[in-house]
């Protein structure tokens, strides 16, 4: 072989040897964005807003607790209300997991969902559920964060001549806030209390 040969050949190995290089450092690259991905919510609750008492909170007053949470409104005439209902029933089913878990109704109607009108719709459903409102700054922040959609939508058979448009999933947030998953209107009682007892105890 001559000797320009041997460079070419040279060149050559060099050439895929950095190309190896550079597969793996991708590679290495993607593999730390996955595991990010894996372990790291995809959003975490945060809120601070008046609950139907009068007191303020925040997602740091439920640490170490599982929240569930769902958004909607006072005067909802059907969504709201049976998910809230299936609330019930999973808080019931849970026993006594249920302690660990608190589940929050968080208002996407400010201008009539006051603490006062609150502490009159949510009590309706029993086990422990707080309902959540604030001004339509802090409802809106709160929506964008939690990444849920709502709307006014004028209605002339409806209360104060509109009803309001929003986001249907019931939300599950771990002990440390984290995203962990939602169930769409509709999911049973009885599959959201297999799954969190799984989550629980897990």
């Amino acid at each position: 072989m001559t000797l320009a040969l041997i460079r070419k050949a040279l060149w050559a190995l060099a050439g895929v040897a950095a190309l190896a290089f550079v597969w793996l450092f991708l590679w290495a690259d993607y593999r730390a964005d996955q595991t990010r991905t894996e372990t790291e919510p995809a959003f975490r609750a945060d809120f601070e807003l008046t609950d139907h008492r009068g007191m303020v909170r925040s997602q740091e007053d439920f640490a170490g607790r599982w929240m569930l949470v769902f958004f909607g409104f006072a005067n909802c005439p059907d969504v709201c209300p049976t998910t809230l209902s299936e609330v019930a029933v999973v808080m019931d089913g849970l026993r006594e997991d249920a302690e660990q878990v608190q589940a929050l109704f968080i208002s996407i109607d400010p201008e009539r969902d006051t603490p006062a009108s609150l502490a009159e719709f949510v009590p309706r459903f029993d086990a422990g559920i707080i309902g959540l409102t604030g001004t339509a700054d802090q409802i809106a922040t709160t929506s964008n964060t939690f990444k849920i959609f709502y709307e006014k939508v004028e209605e002339a058979s409806a209360p104060d001549g509109y009803t309001m448009g929003h986001s249907s999933q019931l939300f599950l947030f771990g002990p440390e806030a984290g995203f962990v998953t939602s169930w769409a209107y509709g999911t049973s009682a009885e599959e959201i209390v297999a799954d969190l007892r799984e989550r629980i105890s897990g």
